[in-house]
């Protein structure tokens, strides 16, 4: 079920906003506005993300990204459009609603930590729960267990100077978590961090994912990190969002010539799964699985090599509940990695509502 819906956003800087969505709807280019001195810096944005998944937003700057992330939780009201949460329009709400939704139910990170520099690591923790008005005792006791499960035990009575950029960004996370919201926002939260922090805060979300479920919308300009964390990538360009779908989606089927651009340098290897390249026996017997070894369908095929490093070597791929559901053998692993994406068919710049098949697409500028 979607959690979060955002319906044909629109959001347009300088003069006469309305009439420019106007025209950008009849076809007019967005650089056209620009020289008129108007900005147009999402046009026709609409995704829906499903309970429980991190939902990625990446692009280049400039792409639109953080701008719509900032209608999602009425920082900013679209020019045009609507968002949902849990079917309620957040973007109709009076400006008391409005905080109380934000205040509760939605929670943000951001790139640069934004601490309280003269409240401790477990005080700037608990912000989030004073501002809701929670009693000190219970919100104390709230984030200390965010702070544990940040992996900062024992930082509690800490300053935030005294902390590494990575443990500064765990604070901010434990902020988010310690308002228990059931919407998390994430705008570049790990992209000011060295990149060996930056990889450890990435494992630290996808294990606290593991447990929490949350519902997280994490904006991006790094394809590999989009790739590892989403369960759903939107790819934006010049304000529009030019291909949704999976990693595998946008690795394997890019949509355009400028998304297969930016998947050229990526580590095929670590985005495709077992699962993915799977196929029956040869022989058309079933698959048993006795006597070989096993491989769930999510490993990704960088784990496989060493397993699979004789010709004649096989590996039974099973479900999440342990069935043997399909076959992964050497050559289907070389075929895999050797094989070149395919750009959807067609003009590689696709129209307005065409669709790929499991892929939505949007027209890039």
């Amino acid at each position: 079920m979607s959690r979060l819906k955002a319906e044909h956003l629109y959001k347009v800087f300088g003069r006469r906003p309305e009439e420019a969505v106007s025209r950008l709807q009849q076809g007019v280019d967005r650089e056209e506005l620009r020289g008129e001195g108007t900005t147009a810096a999402v046009v026709d944005a609409s995704f829906e993300v499903e309970e429980g998944h991190i939902f990625v937003v990446m692009g280049l700057s400039g792409s639109g990204k953080s701008t719509l992330l900032r209608m999602l939780n009425g920082l900013l009201q679209p020019t045009s459009g609507r968002v949902l949460f849990d079917g309620q329009e957040v973007t109709s709400l009076p400006p008391k609603e409005l905080r109380e939704v934000r205040s509760k139910q939605i929670s943000m990170v951001f790139q640069h930590f934004a601490l309280f520099p003269h409240r401790s690591v477990l005080e700037n923790a608990a912000y989030g729960l004073e501002v809701q008005g929670v009693p000190r005792e219970e919100r104390q006791e709230r984030a200390l267990e965010a702070l544990e499960l940040a992996g900062l035990k024992g930082w509690e009575k800490s300053w935030p100077d005294e902390l590494s950029g990575g443990m500064q960004q765990r604070v901010g996370l434990a902020r988010a978590l310690a308002t228990d919201a059931e919407l998390m926002l994430m705008d570049e939260s790990f992209s000011a961090l060295d990149p060996l922090i930056r990889r450890d805060m990435q494992d630290q979300l996808l294990e606290l994912q593991k447990t929490l479920k949350k519902t997280i919308v994490f904006i991006t300009h790094d394809l590999n990190e989009a790739m590892r964390l989403g369960d759903r990538i939107a790819v934006m360009r010049d304000g529009r969002i030019v291909q949704t779908g999976t990693a595998e989606d946008i690795l394997v089927r890019p949509a355009n010539d400028y998304v297969a651009s930016f998947i050229q340098d990526v580590d095929r290897s670590r985005v495709l799964t077992a699962g993915s390249i799977m196929e029956g026996r040869r022989d058309g017997t079933s698959v048993d699985g006795a006597g070989s070894a096993h491989v769930t369908a999510e490993t990704p095929l960088a784990d496989l090599f060493n397993p699979l490093a004789s010709d004649d070597a096989e590996m039974v791929v099973t479900d999440e509940n342990g069935t043997p559901v399909g076959v992964v053998d050497r050559e289907r692993l070389l075929s895999a990695l050797a094989e070149e994406p395919q750009v959807a068919q067609g003009s590689s710049e696709p129209r307005d509502g065409e669709q790929e098949d499991g892929t939505e697409v949007k027209a890039g500028a």
